[in-house]
């Protein structure tokens, strides 16, 4: 196909000619988020299946989420469904027409990126608090 239209005019512009921004990869990470939501649910089902299963399969899957990678990846699943949370809250402020202007949409970007992180690690911290 080429580059310019029947008038001559080019045609929509690639990816390269866009400059990444914060809003715009927060935009991508949201909807990263709800694709690994999506599969750490099939983890919350093997967990709960494992528990009605039998003793010995469910101490195997604990095994296997108590290893580090399964740290690792309940670690990552945390961070995705509170980031994805907090997109959700900046998205619904939006919904009430609040939030528009752009110091405001990269002020939330930036609290709903600070926000997910902190709140990981702070859920994290009184989960082996408590244990």
């Amino acid at each position: 196909m080429a580059n310019t239209g029947k008038s001559g005019r080019p045609l929509s512009p690639h990816l390269q000619i866009y400059r990444r921004t914060l809003t715009m990869m927060m935009s991508i990470m949201h909807r990263a988020t709800g694709i690994a939501l999506y599969a750490g649910t099939l983890l919350l089902v093997w967990w709960l299946t494992a528990a009605a299963t039998s003793d010995a399969y469910f101490d195997m899957v604990q095994g296997v989420f108590g290893s580090w990678i399964g740290q690792i990846v309940l670690f990552g699943f945390t961070w995705a469904l509170v980031h994805h949370a907090a997109g959700g809250i900046r998205h619904l402020i939006w919904d009430t027409g609040r939030g528009f202007d752009l110091v405001s949409v990269e002020a939330s970007a930036r609290i709903a990126l600070a926000s997910s992180i902190i709140i990981t690690i702070a859920l994290w911290a009184f989960a082996y608090g408590v244990m």
